[in-house]
C-alpha cells in the first residue's frame, strides 16, 4: 500500500469525494460584487472626490432623497466590471480634487482596486481603466442645492 493510499484510507473526507472539500464545486462572483469592492477601494484613495460623471452623481443624489430609493447604487456609481471565471476587468470614472496629481491619484486608485479585488475575490485583475471626468475645485458646490431638488 502506498503512502497516498494509506492517507486516503485514514482520511474519510478525501476518500469519499475525491479531493479536498474546498476544491469541490464552483464559485461564481457577480459583476456587482466586484463593482462594490472596487468602488469602496477607489473611494479610500486621497484625492478622489467622487465617482461617476456629474449627471450620474446628480441622478444619484435625487434617487437618495426618494423614499425607498436608498443608496444601493452609490457604492457602484462610476464603476463597471466584466467578470469571467478567473479574471476581471474594470472601468472607473472618477472626479479628482483640485491640487492632486491626476496621474498619482489614478495610479493609487489602480493599485488599491487591484489589491482589494484580488484579495477578496481571488480573481486576477487584468486591467483597471480610469477616466477622470472632472476636477473638484475648492469653490465648487458638491451637488445641486437641496432646496432645488426637492
Amino acid at each position: 500500500m502506498t503512502d497516498s493510499e494509506r492517507s486516503a484510507e485514514n482520511n474519510p473526507i478525501a476518500k469519499r469525494g475525491g479531493g479536498a472539500p474546498a476544491s469541490r464545486g464552483r464559485t461564481t462572483i457577480a459583476d456587482g460584487v466586484v463593482e462594490k469592492i472596487a468602488g469602496m477601494a477607489a473611494r479610500d484613495v486621497d484625492g478622489v472626490h467622487a465617482m461617476g460623471s456629474g449627471f450620474s452623481r446628480t441622478l444619484g443624489a435625487v434617487r437618495d432623497r426618494v423614499p425607498g430609493g436608498g443608496n444601493k447604487a452609490g457604492v457602484t456609481r462610476g464603476v463597471k466590471a466584466e467578470v469571467g471565471e478567473v479574471q476581471t476587468a474594470l472601468d472607473l470614472e472618477i472626479v479628482v480634487e483640485y491640487g492632486f496629481s491626476i496621474a498619482d491619484v489614478a495610479g493609487a486608485v489602480r493599485e488599491n482596486v487591484i489589491t482589494a479585488v484580488e484579495r477578496m475575490t481571488g480573481l486576477e485583475v487584468v486591467e483597471v481603466n480610469i477616466a477622470v471626468s472632472d476636477v473638484k475645485l475648492p469653490d465648487d458646490e458638491d451637488e445641486e442645492p437641496e432646496s432645488r431638488l426637492q
